[in-house]
């Protein structure tokens, strides 16, 4: 379970995060949403203890995040699967060596390495691509590729930060279906995005943020921007 109470974060005389308090239970689906600079990214850097928070804790399965160590805060971390939106793939690795770098760098035996490799691309099926490079790929695989390697340890925890920002209609179903799976298999799944099309086909849990405060936290609910065009906009709840 990962418990956030009275958080607060400030950048100089900005307050980014205000007086945060959000419960999600292990095996959710949480998508949250609201405009830029809402305080989204920094709720989920936050999260995973890339940015100190000047108030309040912030707790996973009992832990206070803001309390580790370097040491511990690097093997929570590990446990903990992050995909961004600009892949941060290694341009010259392989599919399969992309989504390996993730347990080599940890000192992990050879052969498990292999076998998780193939599980990995099992699920995100991958696996007639393994051979190939990143420029190879589209960008909707380039995002499969980026969640496989974030799976790799098997997190509880998934985090995607926008992860569809890039990617075309197509690609961007393809990767919130394989979302979905990930989360079917156990894992708690916290998605953050612009993209009201996601909000709508999830029909989970929806959080909704706005200058750094929560302002809805509804369970099914389903959104509209108040101006189509504009992805920056805020959020209305239909009626």
């Amino acid at each position: 379970m990962i418990l956030f109470q009275n958080v607060i974060k400030r950048y100089g005389e900005r307050m980014v995060l205000k007086d945060i308090d959000l419960q999600i239970g292990g095996g959710e689906f949480i998508t949250l949403i609201g405009p830029s600079g809402a305080g989204k990214s920094t709720l989920i850097h936050a999260l995973i203890g890339a940015v100190k928070i000047e108030r309040g804790s912030i707790s996973v399965d009992g832990r206070d995040v803001t309390k580790l160590n370097r040491e511990t805060l690097q093997t929570y971390r590990r446990g903990v699967g992050i995909v961004f939106q600009d892949f941060k793939l290694l341009p010259k690795k392989t599919v399969s060596e992309n989504i390996a770098f993730a347990m080599e760098v940890c000192g992990e035996e050879e052969l498990a390495i292999k076998i998780r490799v193939k599980e990995v691309l099992e699920l995100i099926g991958l696996t007639k691509q393994a051979g190939q490079f990143p420029d190879q790929l589209s960008g909707g695989e380039k995002q499969k590729v980026a969640i496989g390697r974030a799976l790799v340890h098997r997190p509880k925890l998934l985090i995607a930060d926008e992860p569809t920002g890039n990617l075309d209609p197509e690609s961007t179903i393809e990767v919130l279906h394989l979302l979905q799976k990930i989360n079917a298999n156990g894992a708690t799944v916290l998605l953050a995005t612009h993209n009201k099309s996601l909000v709508d086909n999830i029909r989970k849990r929806v959080v909704t943020m706005k200058d750094g405060k929560i302002v809805s936290d509804k369970e099914e609910a389903t959104y509209e921007f108040t101006k189509p065009h504009d992805r920056a906009a805020e959020y209305v709840e239909l009626q």
